[in-house]
Formats: structure tokens, sequence, C-alpha cells
């Protein structure tokens, strides 16, 4: 009986693990990218498409429902609703972009002195800051605006702004304080450098992926505050066309049955403040894992 053939083999090679890649566009806000800009396009270049002019007031067509020449209606003084949310988004966004500036400017100067400063100045600044966060933010508004006189869009703007930079300023101060016993800011104190300086070149570089996303809440916050302060008869007023100028319609809206003079434009509102959340909870994400990985 002939003995059965075999083969002698070695060590067999193991194929190199294949790694899965994960698609560019998992974990990223890419829809609420997409429809932010959407938004933001249709604002801006508004007078190309939108059918009525959103300032004429058409008495014969008021409280018109949605359908033939009016596509989401009118209010009651005629108005197109559809025409009016582009055009009054341009106002909305204005005010929240320009209150946002002005609140990061204030925020990054006030925590990077606080940070910089003896530890004396740097308590009494951060006593101040607290004093400013416990005042509802809503009620601060309202008795500067009053102080100010009539709403606009530059006072709205910088009212909003002069109050929101409190929460972004005691993350700037806690990121300088960390900073400043780096090496390259003290080379940089020892050589003469001014504050502007070591501001501009050294800290705002290293702290400004921690507030981004602070500063993208805060365009939400200031688009919210608007609205809301127009829905009390605090904001606008009905002749500057903004999404606040709109809702502050509501309640005559509610009482005559015109609900198209409140959905459209509440849901255009509710939208842009669901986009802004998204990107800021991503920037936020991406913040942490950098810290980690440090």
């Amino acid at each position: 009986m002939s003995e059965a053939p075999f083969t002698r083999v070695g060590v067999r090679p193991i194929p190199p693990p294949r790694l899965k890649t994960r698609p560019w566009y998992e974990g990223r806000p890419v829809l609420s990218c997409a429809v932010l800009a959407v938004i933001l396009l249709g604002c801006l270049f508004c007078g190309a498409f939108i059918p009525k002019d959103p300032a004429y007031m058409d008495l014969y067509h008021a409280s018109t429902p949605p359908g033939g020449g009016f596509w989401l209606g009118t209010d009651a003084m005629g108005r197109d609703i559809f025409s009016m949310i582009w055009y009054g988004g341009r106002i909305s966004l204005a005010i929240g972009f320009l209150s946002t500036l002005v609140s990061t400017l204030l925020a990054v100067l006030f925590g990077a002195a606080s940070g910089l400063s003896p530890r004396w100045l740097d308590g009494l600044l951060m006593r101040l800051t607290e004093i400013f966060l416990s005042i509802p933010s809503l009620l601060l508004i309202v008795l500067l605006q009053a102080v100010w006189g009539k709403a606009g869009v530059i006072s709205l703007s910088l009212v909003i702004g002069a109050t929101s930079w409190t929460g972004v300023a005691k993350v700037v101060r806690t990121e300088v304080r960390q900073l400043r016993s780096c090496g390259y800011v003290i080379a940089a104190r020892c050589m003469g450098a001014g504050f502007f300086r070591i501001l501009r070149r050294h800290l705002l570089p290293n702290f400004l992926s921690s507030i981004l996303f602070m500063v993208v809440m805060n365009v939400r916050g200031t688009i919210a505050a608007e609205s809301t302060l127009s829905f009390l008869g605090l904001g606008l007023p009905l002749e500057v066309i903004s999404w606040g100028s709109m809702l502050s319609l509501s309640e005559k809206a509610l009482l005559s049955g015109a609900w198209w003079v409140i959905l459209p434009p509440g849901i255009v509102l509710v939208v842009t403040m669901v986009c802004l959340t998204d990107i800021g909870n991503y920037l936020r994400r991406a913040a942490g894992r950098r810290a980690s990985n440090l």
C-alpha cells in the first residue's frame, strides 16, 4: 500500500488587513451646510427670483391665502410673504453676523486682557464678567435699547453684541492662562512685544479653534434674540422687513386665521437655527477630539 502524497507547506503569509475607508461626508454636517448655504445665497441674491416687491402694500389682496399670484400668501398689509422671507433674511442674518462680530471682539479683548493680567486684576475682571452673566440677557438688551432709543439694524446689532460676550470671554481667559507660560509668549514679552502683537501672533491662532463653535452658536443666539425682541414689539419697526418683524404679526394673524403669515417664516427661522446648531456641535466635537489627542 503506497503512502498518500502530501505537500509540505510553511507559514502562510497573512494578507494585511483591509482598512475600511470612511466616506468623506460621514460625521460631518453636510446637509446642514448645504441648506444653510441655500438660505444665505437665496437671501443675498433674492432680487433675481422674488416675484413681488416685498415692501409694496397691495391692500386689494390683503390677507390672501397661498395660491395664484402669491405663492405663500400675503399679510394684513398685502405684502407678499414669499418675497418678504427672502428679503427679510438679509436683515436678520446681517444682525446675527454683525452682533456676533461685536461680541467676539469684546470677548477676545476682555478675555485675553484678563488672562494676561496679574492675579488681583484677573479676579476683578472675572467678578465683573460674572455680574454680567447673572443678569438676564433679554432684560439687559431691553434696558440698553431703551437708553439708545429707536431700534435700527446697527443699534440692535451693537446692543445684542454688547450683551452676549461673557461666555466666550471666560473660555478665552482660560485658554490664555494656559498659554501665557509657553516659551514663545514669554520670549515675546521679554523682547518688548505689546499686548495686541502677542494676541495676534501667538495667542489667537492657538485658541481660535476652541471658541469657533461658540461663535457659530452666538450667530444662532443673536438671530433668535432679534426675532424674540421683534415678537415682543421691542425690536425693529414693521416697515423694516426681517424674520422677527414678520413674526411680530403672529398675534393678529392667529386671531384672523391667517396661518400662512406665521408658518413659512417660522419654518425658515427654525431650519436656520437647526443648521447652525448642527454645525456648532460638529465644531465642538472636532475641538474636543483635537484636545484629547494632545
